[in-house]
């Protein structure tokens, strides 16, 4: 599993976003709602879709797959733009992250999310800090296809 810890500056997302759980999970929901809004969202960065989850501060500590969190679809923006149509603005605070290569389809990714937190967190040296988690889907993304590709960052402090 290769991973390289970067730092990674604030960053502005206009999105949408929902409360769910790992078993009520309606993230394809989520992107179908937001999708056809993509277009009318000005100061956009570049075409990078990104996926962002923000976990209560104990999510991990006490992890069930019944518990809470929101989970964002969005895109980067320069700066705000004017919103409407239920898109939200939020800002990824700086920070340090762990970055990784994934690939393959999203059903499949518990196993390589599990393989995280159960094996390279805990001999990394680094522990989790308590900012949102996102995925950055650029143009190897290719949603449900095992070829697809994404970037997994995960935010760590020493």
């Amino acid at each position: 599993m290769n991973s390289e810890i970067i730092q990674v500056d604030q960053k502005t997302i206009v999105g949408m976003k929902l409360e769910m759980s790992l078993l009520e999970n309606q993230t394809p929901g989520l992107w179908q709602k937001f999708m056809p809004k993509l277009n009318s969202i000005s100061n956009r960065l570049d075409n990078h879709l990104i996926s962002m989850t923000i976990y209560p501060s104990d999510y991990f500590q006490n992890f069930n797959p019944s518990n809470r969190f929101k989970k964002w679809a969005g895109i980067e923006v320069s700066k705000a733009a004017t919103l409407f149509d239920e898109l939200e603005i939020i800002k990824i605070p700086s920070g340090l992250y762990v970055r990784f290569l994934y690939q393959g389809l999203p059903s499949q990714a518990g196993p390589f999310y599990q393989s995280i937190f159960q094996e390279w967190l805990p001999k990394s040296g680094y522990k989790l800090d308590n900012r949102p988690h996102f995925e950055l889907m650029g143009d190897k993304y290719k949603n449900n296809d095992p070829s697809s590709e994404e970037m997994i960052y995960i935010p760590v402090m020493k």
